[in-house]
């Protein structure tokens, strides 16, 4: 099995992707590139079994009905919720809720946030991969998924904070030390570098683990009341299996 993971940006320079080789006791990094452009990720996908991508594939379905009733000129204000209660409302998907009371953490808002110009790119993505026949499924059924690095982390007791940015390399280094540790099943082989200096080439290797979590159905779903709404705003694929359950199923 083949599987992909893409630390996604809004613009080429910053996105990374990385791609996976499963066996039944190991895996083994086989790529993993910086400055990835939109016809490599697309052109990948036809060659994985999964590709998560690390960017919310929809915007809250409450938002893009306040956006569409604002458009036409008449978007009341709620009556019966707190000024601050009807924003978060807005601000945030029911997957993002969902990861919140899972991990505790608190996914960017792609409608307020800036990782609604990397969104942007993500919905051009999904558009051209289902216009050359690749099945897309913003529930993760299909070949793509997304994913989220940070809450991937902390369910495998991983550090999930204070890698990222220049500064912070050498907290950086340490994590790719102690995924090995906890991983070493995992042969990162001559990209163990890069990911030591860059916190993009690492996020797509955790992006392509969590994808390997959701093609083997490890992954948390929607409950039945969530699933119309992550049908256009999409699903977070969080794994609910250690790491090392990655190899050891099948």
């Amino acid at each position: 099995m083949l599987t992909a993971g893409v630390d996604l940006a809004a613009e080429s320079a910053r996105t990374a992707m990385a791609i996976v080789k499963w066996s039944s006791t190991g895996a083994v990094v086989t790529e993993l590139g910086l400055g990835v452009d939109d016809k490599s990720i697309v052109d990948t996908m036809a060659d994985v079994e999964k590709l998560g991508i690390d960017c919310p594939f929809g915007w809250p379905d409450d938002f893009v009905q306040f956006l569409n009733a604002h458009h036409r000129g008449n978007a009341p204000v709620p009556a019966n919720e707190s000024p601050a209660g009807w924003r978060r409302r807005l601000a945030y998907r029911e997957t993002d809720r969902f990861v919140r009371d899972r991990t505790g953490l608190n996914p960017l808002s792609v409608a307020s946030d800036r990782i609604a110009l990397t969104a942007m790119r993500a919905a051009g993505l999904l558009s051209r991969m289902a216009a050359d026949g690749q099945p897309v499924d913003r529930l993760g059924a299909g070949r793509v998924v997304e994913v989220y690095p940070a809450a991937s982390l902390k369910r495998w007791n991983l550090q999930h904070r204070g890698y990222k940015r220049r500064e912070n390399q050498p907290n950086l280094q340490k994590l790719v030390s102690s995924l090995q540790e906890m991983a070493p099943w995992l042969d990162l082989g001559s990209y163990e570098s890069r990911c030591c200096e860059s916190d993009d080439a690492f996020d797509a290797v955790i992006a392509a683990l969590a994808s390997r979590a959701a093609a083997v159905g490890r992954t948390d779903p929607p409950h039945a009341h969530q699933q119309e709404r992550a049908r256009t705003e999409g699903w977070i694929a969080l794994p609910n299996c250690e790491l090392n359950e990655l190899v050891q199923t099948n």
